[in-house]
């Protein structure tokens, strides 16, 4: 484990009040903080996992570095998942090709299929696929799996997924082409962090706001495909543990939904992920368990490929410097996940580095 200076600003210094603040307040102007400009992204219809047709943009800098494919969260899209855009434009600014995609079940790639989330199962294979048809539009390897929160699980099934040597061989890629991944605050044990939330004073308030997202995100898929989705299920899945229930299982054969949530926590892959892989976590996440923390510490302990970044605050998906942090680390702007997984690319992609 690595542990890095991490300050925020002193009203900052708590879990929740920095996930609030990042959400809510920091979501609204977070293109006055930042100097680089949107990448030129051209869109893209990527075939994932089963042939699905995965919606997603792309940008080639004219001698890329190497290339980040990265997703985001729970809910939402491309369109108005910021944090994800911020990462983008950093990345280009710096030389990285960036390719980023609705996952399934959201946004557009929910216009293009009826199919619906697996939390990691098919996920982690459509990033290799993408990297695959990335490559053969001018991409560079090695790429870089990335994402946060339920992502960020997403991008450590990935980079699982990237060590299936038959898969590779099949889509023409050689092993070394993906280089590995990058997290932030990544969802790791979703039956206790779950049962945590619905717990916690405040957690179940977040957690009903986030169930109110994916029924949105039902009725969006069952008004672009009014055949595949029961409107009955919808109405019914009132939770998020309700939206797994009525919607998700059943079609993946999970006889319940305690043991979907088992099959897709990334927690049990870590000791076995071979390939460089950066977790930024936060001890003051407010949506998980804090009681996977050092378990966490353990998973990562007996593995050198991974390197885990543990810090006191940060909340979730948050980590805004205070001033003296970015003076510290010579950072241009708040955003110090960021920087620190772009510097993490930085000195694996030097000459004399070797992956």
């Amino acid at each position: 484990m690595t542990e890095l200076a991490y300050h925020p600003p002193f009203l900052l210094k708590n879990g929740l009040a920095m996930t609030l603040f990042t959400a809510l307040i920091a979501s609204r102007n977070w293109e006055q903080t930042v100097t680089e400009p949107e990448p030129p992204y051209q869109e893209t219809i990527f075939t994932g996992a089963k042939g699905v047709p995965i919606f997603g943009i792309v940008a080639v800098p004219k001698h890329p570095r190497s290339t980040i494919v990265a997703t985001y969260g729970i809910t939402g899209d491309l369109n108005n998942q910021w944090f994800l855009r911020l990462l983008g434009r950093k990345a280009f600014a710096q030389g990285y090709a960036v390719v980023l995609f609705d996952w399934r079940a959201h946004g557009k790639t929910a216009l293009l299929s009826p199919t619906l989330t697996s939390d990691g199962l098919y996920e982690g294979e459509d990033f290799v696929r993408i990297a695959a048809q990335a490559k053969t539009q001018g991409c560079a390897a090695p790429f870089w799996f990335a994402g946060f929160s339920l992502g960020g699980q997403l991008a450590l099934w990935g980079v699982k997924a990237s060590q299936d040597q038959h898969l590779i061989a099949e889509l023409g890629l050689a092993p070394t082409d993906i280089g590995g991944g990058a997290v932030i605050c990544p969802s790791l044990d979703s039956n206790r962090s779950l049962s945590y939330l619905l717990k916690h004073p405040w957690g179940k308030y977040l957690e009903r706001a986030l169930a109110r997202e994916l029924k949105k995100l039902a009725w969006r898929l069952h008004s672009a495909h009014p055949d595949a989705i029961d409107p009955k299920a919808i109405a019914r899945a009132n939770s998020i543990w309700g939206f797994d229930h009525e919607l998700v299982i059943q079609p993946l054969g999970f006889p319940s939904v305690e043991a979907y949530y088992n099959a897709t926590s990334p927690l049990h892959i870590l000791p076995i992920l071979q390939k460089p892989t950066l977790i930024l976590y936060a001890a003051d996440d407010p949506l998980f368990d804090p009681a996977l923390v050092p378990e966490l510490q353990a998973a990562c302990a007996t593995n050198p490929t991974i390197n885990l970044i543990l810090t006191q605050y940060g909340g979730h998906v948050g980590y805004i410097s205070s001033k003296i942090c970015q003076s510290q680390w010579g950072d241009r702007d708040r955003w110090w996940a960021w920087n620190r997984v772009l510097d993490w690319l930085n000195h694996l992609s030097t000459p004399n580095h070797i992956i």
